[in-house]
């Protein structure tokens, strides 16, 4: 399982000072950061880009607020709690239907409002926030997440992360929720990634805890037939994000949602590196194919570059091809 800086160099993996110094630094003003690590700010500014995000419900910015949560909630059959200056998926409370008083999480706990209250109530306080500041919770609408990927996840919402460089998509992966995740769909949490053909939507490789993986843990589901529809709208939807925030390096997630299609979920200005473990293969030489490009590329323009650029046979369909085969023996 161990490896060398001199293999990993050779397969253009690129670690935390590399990203941070020549490519967030460089391209990423750092007074434009507020539009996205607020996803407040970020949800604002899509609108004004036309680009569809989960419907807001409502925020809770003061303590007296919290009083007015039943009435807020009235009329909803589920919801999203979130801390606006949130990261990494914490404080994140998914309600998925409501029972006479108690609200019930995917997993099946019920909670009562005053678990609501005390939950809205930390994230105000900062307990989930960048820094610990004083912080804002925003309470969206469910996404009903398009059925095709009910096998590929479990209790939870499965999103797809794009890393844009300069307008262009990068690198892709998507992030499938486990019980080990707790039905959300973050890697350190347990979440299985699964690197995604910028060509095609494909999946190509999977990994959970830094290890391989050919199914979802839970389902027991193949990831090698996984394959993301409207791929082409989703692309060009994460490569207008550059112009939305002026943004050179940038993290977008997104959803697909049944009845909206792609749904920007929320962007970062300083993604991780994981997409690369994911996807089996460094961020450089397609980072650096990018900076030799001219500017004034379009959309479109950019998206076609990507795609013809950066496409990748798949992992799992080899694997699932030499397992077909050693069964047939």
């Amino acid at each position: 399982m161990w490896t060398t800086p001199s293999k990993l160099h050779a397969k253009g993996i690129i670690g935390m000072n590399r990203r941070n110094i020549r490519y967030i630094g460089r391209y990423n003003d750092r007074r434009l950061y507020p539009l996205v690590d607020d996803k407040l700010q970020t949800k604002l500014l899509a609108q004004r880009y036309d680009i569809t995000t989960p419907a807001l419900i409502g925020t809770v910015s003061t303590q007296f607020g919290i009083k007015r949560m039943r009435d807020m909630l009235d009329g909803h059959t589920g919801f999203v709690i979130k801390p606006a200056k949130g990261s990494g998926g914490k404080g994140i409370l998914v309600v998925e239907h409501i029972e006479g008083q108690h609200y019930i999480k995917p997993s099946g706990a019920r909670l009562t409002l005053k678990d609501v209250e005390r939950h809205v109530s930390n994230i105000l306080s900062g307990l989930y926030s960048l820094g610990g500041s004083p912080d804002v919770a925003l309470i969206e609408g469910l996404i009903n997440f398009d059925e095709t990927f009910n096998e590929y996840t479990y209790e939870g919402v499965p999103d797809i992360r794009v890393i844009v460089f300069k307008g262009y998509p990068v690198m892709a992966m998507m992030r499938l929720s486990t019980a080990d995740s707790d039905g959300k769909a973050n890697l350190h949490q347990g979440a299985v990634g699964v690197g995604i053909d910028i060509a095609s939507g494909q999946a190509i490789r999977g990994v959970q805890f830094d290890r391989s993986r050919h199914d979802h843990p839970d389902t027991g589901h193949e990831l090698a037939s996984l394959r993301i529809a409207n791929w082409g709208t989703l692309l060009k939807l994460a490569a207008s994000c550059y112009e939305m925030t002026s943004l050179g390096y940038l993290g977008t997630d997104m959803v697909l949602d049944r009845d909206h299609g792609p749904m920007l979920l929320e962007l970062n200005a300083r993604p991780g590196l994981a997409i690369q473990m994911a996807n089996g293969e460094g961020l450089r030489n397609r980072l650096d194919l990018i900076e030799q490009q001219p500017d004034g590329l379009d959309v479109e323009q950019r998206v076609e570059f990507a795609q013809h650029h950066f496409a990748r046979r798949s992992e799992l369909d080899a694997s699932r091809a030499a397992s077909t085969q050693m069964e047939s023996a």
